[in-house]
């Protein structure tokens, strides 16, 4: 048995043409997505840790923060293998 055809359908069919909306392409932004996108995929061990993805990303900003305020301090003491060079 046909379903019969709804009258909210067929209004809007005469206006519009397969012409009106140009050549049609497979994936056509795929390239800039996976551009502009990053997916990483986390270990099970570490996914279980993490209840979504806001804490995955708090935890990183959390390690970019130390890192930059301990690479900051460390810049100011010199290393053996820096003073063994220096003195050379």
């Amino acid at each position: 048995m046909k379903k019969a055809k709804s009258e909210l359908n067929d209004w809007s069919r005469p206006e519009y043409k397969r012409s009106d909306f140009g050549k049609l392409v497979r994936g056509k932004y795929a390239k800039r997505i996976e551009e502009s996108t990053s997916v990483v995929v986390l270990d099970p061990q570490v996914a279980n840790v993490f209840p979504n993805d806001e804490a995955v990303n708090n935890a990183l900003r959390g390690l970019i923060v130390a890192k930059r305020s301990s690479a900051k301090s460390g810049s100011k003491r010199k290393s053996k293998t820096t003073e063994k060079t220096c003195a050379a």
